[in-house]
């Protein structure tokens, strides 16, 4: 893997500090409604795939925070293992303390950095990357983790792909929406408006629907198939390519 790679996922996980890191999964569950169903529904649709019942080794990038990828899919799945990949210390700390204790650190393997960082050769048979894509600045960072991953799932393997896409500016009732959810679980308006701010500059989601296929498509992977949606948030599948480099 080349050394552009590895800068830009570790630049955006700068500000997954500490303090960010504290308040993230409660955070994540007002802000994208439906978080858990969001997750129990993407280990439901890699199971789908792979077959259930059987042993399986799945690449979670981005996996800091609270595990949920892991808890939520090692439940339904007891024969599959993990690599949880992430760059951000304070956020991989959090989830390996969730992980020991649901007893999952003996099933997962955690790595502090990049899915560039592995071993080039080693393959998975499923990938994960939820809630990360949107924090990349540009496309080239984009095709350059799902490229990343790609290289690292057996020809046809799945990768379960969520986050938010849409310009935030350009869905004005959405982003209304997403106001009105922080109001709901008791947001004032003085934050409700400092979170609208942060979210409109903080992120760089791709920019449609197609954006996130043609993104997958030069990416090395099949056309992909939703099947979660959430304001902002969408939740797809997509095979790797059989003749991906």
């Amino acid at each position: 893997m080349t050394a552009a790679h590895d800068a830009v996922p570790h630049d955006a996980a700068q500000k997954f500090d500490a303090s960010r890191a504290g308040e993230y999964e409660q955070q994540s569950r007002i802000a994208l409604a439906g978080y858990d169903a969001c997750h129990e529904l993407s280990a439901c649709m890699l199971a789908a795939a792979l077959g259930s019942g059987r042993a399986a080794r799945i690449l979670v990038a981005g996996a800091g925070g609270g595990a949920r990828e892991i808890v939520t899919a090692a439940a339904l799945e007891p024969r599959w293992r993990f690599t949880a990949v992430d760059p951000s210390e304070p956020m991989l700390a959090l989830a390996v303390a969730r992980l020991e204790e649901r007893g999952l650190d003996e099933r997962t393997e955690v790595v502090c950095g990049t899915v560039a960082d592995l071993p080039e050769g080693e393959t998975f048979d499923a990938g994960t990357l939820i809630g990360v894509l949107h924090h990349l600045p540009g496309d080239e960072a984009k095709r350059a983790i799902l490229s990343d991953i790609a290289q690292r799932l057996r020809p046809g393997a799945p990768l379960i792909l969520a986050g938010n896409h849409h310009s935030y500016a350009s869905q004005p009732l959405l982003l209304a929406a997403w106001g009105e959810r922080w109001r709901q679980q008791g947001a004032g308006p003085a934050e409700v408006e400092a979170k609208r701010a942060r979210i409109l500059q903080g992120a760089d989601p791709p920019h449609s629907e197609q954006a996130v296929a043609d993104l997958l498509r030069e990416s090395g992977f099949a056309p992909p198939l939703r099947f979660f949606s959430s304001l902002f948030w969408g939740a797809w599948i997509a095979r790797r390519a059989p003749g991906a480099a």
